[in-house]
């Protein structure tokens, strides 16, 4: 994802979307002016202790908008991106979706640095998937540094945050404490001290801190008392202590947040204030629900995930639907993918005709950054495509191109290459979810007139019709064969169903333009038969 290119700074200022209100909120944290630091430091976490998921892809997705948006009203102050992987976090509990469980369970506790890969290809579980969180963000063109916890707190860069949460242990405990239960409130520390003995991160309590010393004194497990240093990684702190360290040690300037973090992430924001800076700016955003309104969860497996997405749509896409309203909740199954790749496309093609003001309201501005990238043009909708391969049960990219090019002579794979994604994205959506659930009806009679109306309409017609005048035609055999303006959505749904085997489908007269009139006309000859019916 490029950089945005050079807007009136007065319509930045003006511009009234989620990217800009955030951005606007960074802006004004550093005062206006470039930090000390030389850079402004948005960030975006990960815990490695599972493969990265559709959040992680959104959040880094929405700081880059956010990144775009801040570009734009102070283009001469230099930002980076950071991608945080809390990798030094202890090892909790085996996921139930990897191979070699039996061994993982005997690393439980230590490090996710230091328990072996599973699939045994890297030299531990959290190199892997971090390999996989960089291959997963390079495929989509972000720029971003990668920051390992684990480096961070050997190699000595945090030691001067964790020193000065040391001094300030009381005061950062009562940040926490409030939330905690009585019981775990009684024996908690910021600090888990990593065992000499077995290597493990261990959830103690901190029997003494000694500040002069920068050690903090526990019982290990063997029952031994034990004092490490709180620097070069002999210990980690607990999660919303390690965040607000962070934000201090690294100077963060933005970080957004799930909504189910709302209040640790008010701790750590507090924490990073007590430890002697300016909490992150940020929002917290709404979780993704699924088709029945609940909430997507991992280990219930009742959403979509981004590697499913991208199978049956081009990534663009995904950008699109992460961009919309963040602050609402949005269902996140399959029959929401044609419509956000139809709305991107929509984006897309009207951007180049906008004034600027206009392009700064049009998401394809957030996605791309200001500048669309060649080859992105389609003059096929994606839910065109879905019934072409409906239509002609394609099951191969050539079939669908067959029809295409009788559109478009010009048109190939090679001149528009986001349309050769999609044909590929369409056929594979085709096999998946249309085809299972195709169900043809019989006509009744007034559609049965109706549909040969249609017929016969189309065979007056010269064969290079555009595709209005083919609409044309389909209202005119409905009006004409008893629907009523108030029944013409029952005469569309009866072609669908009919012809197509589903109740809804893109504006029929530019279907019938790709798809071409004579196959049409079979395809209705066909219906009326009955042919559709005795197949299924």
């Amino acid at each position: 994802m490029t950089a945005p290119r050079d807007i009136a700074n007065e319509l930045a200022q003006e511009c009234r979307a989620w990217p800009f209100e955030e951005a606007k909120k960074v802006l004004k944290k550093i005062g206006g002016k470039v930090p000390e630091k030389g850079y402004v430091l948005f960030e975006t976490g990960y815990g490695p202790s599972g493969l990265p998921h559709i959040g992680t892809f959104g959040e880094v997705a929405r700081t880059t908008m956010v990144m775009h948006a801040f570009h734009a009203l102070a283009p001469d102050i230099p930002t980076r991106l950071i991608c945080f992987s809390d990798d030094m976090d202890g090892f909790r509990k085996v996921p139930t979706n990897v191979p070699n469980q039996e061994m993982l369970a005997e690393h439980l506790g230590k490090p996710l640095t230091q328990v072996p890969d599973p699939f045994e290809k890297y030299d531990s579980f959290a190199d892997h998937n971090n390999a996989k969180l960089n291959e997963f963000l390079d495929s989509f063109g972000f720029e971003y540094e990668f920051v390992s916890s684990t480096e961070m707190y050997k190699s000595g860069e945090f030691d001067d945050a964790l020193l000065t949460m040391l001094a300030k242990h009381e005061e950062v405990q009562n940040a926490v404490i409030p939330i905690l239960g009585k019981e775990r409130a009684a024996t908690y520390s910021p600090f888990l001290p990593v065992s000499p003995k077995t290597g493990k991160v261990l959830q103690v309590p901190i029997l003494e801190t000694n500040v002069e010393a920068g050690t903090v004194t526990f019982e290990d497990e063997d029952g031994e008392r034990t004092e490490v240093p709180v620097t070069g990684g002999h210990c980690k702190a607990q999660w919303r202590p390690d965040w607000g360290m962070r934000w201090y040690a690294l100077d963060v300037d933005y970080e957004m947040a799930g909504e189910d973090l709302v209040s640790s992430a008010d701790i750590a924001g507090k924490i990073t204030e007590i430890l002697g800076r300016t909490k992150p700016a940020g929002f917290h955003y709404k979780l993704f629900l699924d088709e029945e309104n609940q909430k997507i969860s991992k280990s219930k497996g009742n959403g979509i995930t981004v590697e499913e997405w991208l199978t049956y749509a081009p990534n663009e896409s995904l950008a699109y639907y992460m961009f919309q309203r963040p602050t609402s909740g949005k269902k996140l199954y399959f029959d929401v993918i044609p419509k956000a790749v139809d709305e991107y496309i929509s984006f897309l093609q009207k951007m180049p005709e906008q004034e600027d003001d206009k392009q700064l309201e049009n998401a394809a501005w957030y996605i791309h950054g200001g500048e669309i990238p060649a080859g992105q043009q389609t003059p096929v909708s994606f839910a065109l495509l879905l019934n072409l391969a409906s239509a002609s049960n394609a099951h191969d990219t050539e079939t669908m191109w067959g029809f295409i090019k009788m559109y478009a002579s010009d048109v190939t794979p090679e001149s528009h290459p986001f349309l050769a994604k999609l044909v590929e994205h369409a056929v594979k959506y085709y096999e998946d979810f249309v085809l299972p659930t195709k169900s043809y009806r019989a006509p009744d009679d007034r559609e049965l007139a109706a549909l040969n109306d249609l017929a016969n309409r189309l065979e007056a017609l010269p064969k290079d019709a555009d595709g209005e005048a083919i609409q044309t035609e389909v209202f005119s055999a409905g009006k004409e064969n008893g629907y009523d303006k108030k029944e013409l959505r029952m005469w569309f749904q009866a072609i669908y169903e009919v012809l197509l085997g589903q109740s809804q489908g893109p504006r029929f007269g530019s279907f019938i333009e790709l798809y071409g009139i004579d196959d049409t006309i079979a395809l209705i000859r066909d219906a009326l038969d009955g042919k559709f019916l005795k197949a299924a």
